[in-house]
């Protein structure tokens, strides 16, 4: 990984000491300080029976626990939240321990959704200013308390490894001395905290807290969990949305050895047994008779049928300036065309599972997920309890891509639970995560652009349709038929249209249920703007990134992107027959990113990707370590869904099942990724998604650079490249 460039400097957002909670009391001789990023505001308060929300907690011992609000899914958060609060504590990093925050809806809450959730890529750019102010609270404190019992100014002491450092005496005292005097300081009204060029951790490639446990095998995910006493089940759900159970003959499952018991829901059956061996031959064993009702007949083009014609009509306005279809109706050069992208699912390497305690007044869950306060709401409703009773253990997340965003699988786990004596761990099969999940919704687009008689864009216009994730998961942020998950990376643009008009239609698939994906919105917007871009580019008769810079004179940080990934991947260096280049440039979440993918086209069509040059500038960068492999991941995740990803209905019914119809990018097909950084002094941006949304559309558009046909619909279609005899 390489820093090539420092961008403009900019003022830096921050939030006021009003945004964080801190709260100190004295726990068993230990400094707790409390911190909130609900940025509701509150004054610190002793009180003998504290309940922190995300807080750090200094022991006697000198340790620095720190309560995570967010949750570790493989994207390095619980490595680069930890180094914020060590910056400004002045402690190394392998003396902060974590541990996961309960669930508490209004202590907890993502700042930046508004819930208590991991999502959005937004961990880091949520907890930056809070986080780091707590840390420097408590150093505040600890020099007070030090300088109290010394009897010095407190300007005249200084933190540095987990100690108070006096000069002028050479006194020291470490933090864990300090603990019960430092619990009763005052809390200071307002914290300086460290300009970029103190940092000691912050910027520098930090190891990961959480790889030794992962390697060595010490670490529980939810999959993981076995309390005294547990049973293992397995289920099948209706194969049809919306189906139900008809009948089941559970005379062969009951007679296999270790299995104990079959529950029946109405839409589900599970097979309760001493082991999963034993609960996946009793579920084989099973004889069922499903009613698929309404959805029996859905086939994936009725639902694309649905969408085209949608989009045919007008929809909610999500952007518009100037009067674009004016514009393009007196342009020199109209250029049209339709996209589509397809259901997909998360397909995590830990398939969905939940471990339940069902007892009358009492409901106790280990899991591990995105939203645990959700997890906690709609297994209290299932369970017939109030929140307050359902207890949730959080736990690592073996993959979440979203997928964990939901409380599907522990309402499923809760139902079956409440007809067992005892805890039961449910586990689903890899055909029933594939078949059930909550997929990324299936979208259609039509597009028109106008083009001046110099081939210069004069007017842009975008109309899709498909379904809103935001409407069901939350609500309230679904207002005039839009929200922010559908629109992002498709109003907005990094280049200035004169004219610009973008809609949303808001449709659903019947019966099927939608989640967030990996990227989410501009997993899709991205595709289509960045591909549609690249069309007016070919129509004007111009490089793609001679006519993308030509659009971006107003924003000299995206252009230092755009040119640095140029420049890192030889743009305009010839490649061999049958390869080809093409370039993707967003601005999302917070980050900006441009990706060259370099693939090859083989006579038979199918698509290589040979190599990723990536250039970013995702504001001060926290541990490039991080960065660097959640780009890779990203890219990964992205390249798959281009080259594979696709979930299909036939007859009400998911035809994928397995990691042989829903297939993974294999490792002698990964390419090469090359990531370089541009400094930046703007806060940080968002990254463990940016990889995914940019990559498709580089490789559409390098794919047309190799073939000279371009691809409006995903996954490629080998069909269409592939070479006559």
């Amino acid at each position: 990984m390489t820093s090539d460039r420092t961008s403009s400097q900019a003022s830096d957002v921050g939030l006021s000491r009003r945004n964080f909670l801190a709260s100190s009391v004295a726990v068993g001789g230990g400094l707790v300080l409390s911190l909130s990023l609900s940025f509701s505001g509150s004054e610190a308060a002793v009180a003998e029976d504290f309940v922190p929300n995300a807080f750090i907690r200094i022991g006697r011992d000198g340790q620095v626990v720190l309560t995570m609000p967010y949750v570790e899914m493989g994207q390095g958060t619980y490595t680069s939240i930890p180094m914020l609060i060590a910056e400004e504590l002045e402690v190394s990093l392998n003396h902060v321990r974590l541990e996961h925050a309960p669930a508490n809806e209004k202590l907890y809450v993502n700042p930046m959704l508004g819930v208590q959730a991991t999502g959005n890529s937004n961990a880091l750019r949520g907890g930056w200013k809070p986080l780091r102010q707590a840390g420097a609270t408590a150093k505040a404190m600890l020099i007070a308390a030090a300088a109290k019992r010394w009897g010095v100014d407190a300007k005249s002491c200084r933190a540095q490894d987990g100690e108070v450092f006096h000069a002028a005496s050479g006194r020291r005292l470490k933090y864990g001395e300090l603990t019960i005097e430092a619990a009763q300081a005052p809390i200071p009204k307002e914290v300086a905290l460290k300009p970029p060029e103190e940092f000691r951790l912050i910027g520098t490639p930090a190891k990961r807290l959480d790889a030794a446990g992962k390697v060595n095998g010490t670490a529980t995910y939810g999959i993981d969990v076995r309390p005294a006493g547990v049973k293992v089940a397995t289920l099948a759900q209706s194969p049809v949305f919306g189906g139900k159970l008809k009948s089941v003959d559970d005379t062969a499952a009951k007679a296999i050895k270790g299995v104990r018991q079959i529950v029946r829901l109405d839409d589900a059956v599970a097979v309760v047994a001493d082991h999963m061996g034993a609960a996946k031959k009793g579920l084989e064993a099973l004889k069922i008779e499903w009613d698929g009702g309404d959805h029996a007949a859905l086939s994936t083009q009725d639902v694309a049928r649905e969408l085209e014609q949608a989009t045919l009509k007008t929809g909610a306005v999500a952007q518009n300036v100037g009067d674009a279809d004016k514009a393009i109706a007196n342009a020199a050069t109209k250029v049209e065309a339709t996209y589509q992208v397809p259901f997909l699912a998360h397909a995590t390497m830990e398939p969905m599972n939940c471990t339940v305690h069902f007892r009358r007044n009492e409901c106790e869950i280990w899991i591990g997920t995105q939203a645990i306060a959700r997890v906690q709401a709609m297994a209290a409703k299932a369970a017939g309890l109030p929140p307050e009773k359902v207890i949730v253990h959080n736990h690592l997340l073996g993959g979440g891509f979203g997928r964990r965003l939901e409380a599907d699988g522990a309402v499923r786990a809760v139902e079956i639970a409440k007809q067992l004596d005892g805890p039961v761990k449910v586990i689903w099969t890899r055909e029933e995560d594939i078949q059930h999940d909550l997929y990324r919704p299936y979208w259609f687009d039509r597009l028109v652009a106008g083009l001046d008689k110099d081939g210069k864009p004069i007017a842009w216009n975008h109309r899709f349709a498909g379904s809103s994730v935001i409407a069901r998961w939350l609500p309230p942020a679904f207002a005039n038929g839009l929200d922010p998950d559908s629109t992002e990376g498709a109003i907005d643009l990094l280049y200035k249209f004169p004219n610009f008009h973008v809609e949303y239609v808001r449709m659903e698939p019947p019966g099927i249920s939608t989640g967030f994906w990996r990227s989410v919105g501009p997993s899709h917007n991205v595709f289509v703007t960045e591909s549609f871009v690249d069309e007016l580019a070919a129509a004007a008769g111009q490089d793609a990134v001679v006519f993308r810079r030509a659009l971006l004179d107003h924003n000299p940080r995206a252009r230092a992107v755009l040119d640095l990934a140029a420049e890192k991947a030889g743009w305009s260096q010839p490649l061999p027959k049958g390869r080809g280049r093409g370039i993707s440039l967003q601005n999302a979440f917070g980050s900006l990113l441009a990706q060259v993918a370099e693939v090859e086209v083989a006579k038979n069509g199918s698509v290589s990707v040979h190599r990723v040059t990536c250039a970013m500038d995702c504001g001060i960068v926290v541990n490039p370590n991080t960065v660097q492999a959640q780009l890779q991941s990203g890219i990964m995740y992205g390249v798959t869904a281009a080259l594979y990803g696709e979930i299909t209905l036939k007859n009400g019914r998911v035809e994928q099942t397995n990691f042989d119809t829903y297939q993974i990018l294999r490792m002698n097909e990964a390419p090469t990724v090359d990531v370089h950084l541009i400094n930046s002094s703007e806060p940080p941006g968002g990254i463990g998604e940016t990889g995914t949304s940019a990559i498709v559309p580089a490789i559409a558009n390098a794919i047309f650079a190799a073939t000279g046909k371009r691809l409006r619909k995903m996954p490629i279609d080998v069909n269409q490249l592939k070479q006559p005899a």
